[in-house]
């Protein structure tokens, strides 16, 4: 399983795994322990988890979500990075020490928030994603 295999959709919570992009539509799974499919229609925007990248004040300009991820676990491994119940200076606090260079101008609280959760998600479904160690690796 790749990051490019996980999504976003737009209205809806969480992420989920594409199974299968149509012409007019994708088909996708939830991560939850339900694994409902849902046809998702071409009219709702979905983003690749691949294809995000973070804005930075870098001469790149922004830099690919996987990279993110990487430096969380990197940082803080399986431990909770942050708490669920964090203010949002905490997140910001949190965000500059796994990104210092991030825009933050065009980087909100809301993203980071989305960004953790996504994390944890990860963690649980993909963390040979994130830099864990597979299980053909142990």
């Amino acid at each position: 399983m790749e990051l490019k295999d996980f999504v976003s959709i737009s209205g809806k919570s969480g992420l989920f795994k594409m199974i299968k992009l149509a012409r007019a539509s994708a088909i996708v799974e939830t991560l939850d322990d339900k694994k409902k499919k849902l046809v998702i229609s071409a009219n709702q925007r979905i983003s690749v988890l691949d294809e995000i990248s973070i804005y930075t004040n870098s001469t790149k300009g922004s830099t690919p979500l996987a990279e993110v991820f990487q430096t969380i676990y990197r940082e803080f491994g399986e431990e909770q990075a942050i708490d669920k119940d964090a203010t949002n200076s905490e997140y910001l606090s949190f965000f500059l020490t796994v990104l210092p260079e991030y825009d933050r101008d065009r980087v909100y609280v809301s993203d980071i928030k989305k960004i953790v959760r996504w994390y944890y998600i990860l963690l649980g479904e993909a963390p040979h994603l994130l830099g864990a160690p597979s299980e053909e690796e142990e």
